[in-house]
């Protein structure tokens, strides 16, 4: 592990993505609770990628264009629903409604966002071994060991996103105006995240 290999992930984990915003406005929409479920749930859908690439499967799916096409649109449709479900709680948000929310659900919800993410397959077997000593015993320890550090940055960067959408949650409820608007833009975000999936080249 070098000190490169831990800025550029800061890097990488720290630019917002799929993961980051579901965290962000499940703090928003639920609190501080529902932010660390969230951040824990994308954080574990991250651990079959890693398995898929040590094991060798990764690059199986990019001999198999139709399953890597399948998974793509299977997150494209799930970043869709994301964004009408973040819609619908806009009412209730503004009005400081109870908003009760399913904490395994939610889970789920998280952990299936980075799940059917075939970017997140292709990353670790792009990104992972630059930072490999080639002349390393064990390669694929040095590997899960770097990939620990990544997901464990992965958590502690999400838990502050999630946790500093939850503290503005108070303001928030006191100027419906920028909730609406800020859940709307949650929304949007899916929305967009959903587009760049369908046009992206894997």
């Amino acid at each position: 592990m070098t000190p490169d290999f831990l800025l550029t992930t800061f890097i990488v984990v720290a630019s917002p993505g799929t993961g980051a915003v579901l965290t962000m406005a499940a703090g928003i929409s639920h609190g501080h609770r529902a932010a660390v479920q969230a951040a824990t749930g994308c954080t574990l859908g991250i651990l079959p990628h890693l398995l898929l690439t040590l094991g060798g499967l990764t690059a199986l799916l990019q001999a198999r264009p139709l399953l890597l096409e399948g998974l793509r649109y299977l997150g494209v449709a799930y970043l869709l629903y994301l964004g009408y479900r973040q819609l619908r709680q806009t009412n209730a948000l503004i009005t400081g409604a109870s908003c009760p929310v399913d904490e395994l659900q939610l889970i789920r919800q998280a952990i299936l966002l980075n799940l059917i993410n075939p970017k997140l397959s292709l990353f670790f077997l792009a990104y992972l071994p630059q930072f490999l000593d080639r002349e390393a015993p064990a390669p694929r320890l040095q590997m899960l060991f770097l990939a620990g550090i990544f997901i464990a940055m992965t958590w502690l960067v999400f838990i502050l996103y999630g946790l500093g959408a939850a503290h503005m949650r108070g303001r928030l409820l006191a100027s419906p105006r920028l909730a609406k608007g800020l859940s709307v833009g949650f929304a949007c975000a899916f929305f967009i995240m959903a587009m760049r999936l369908c046009w992206t080249n894997l």
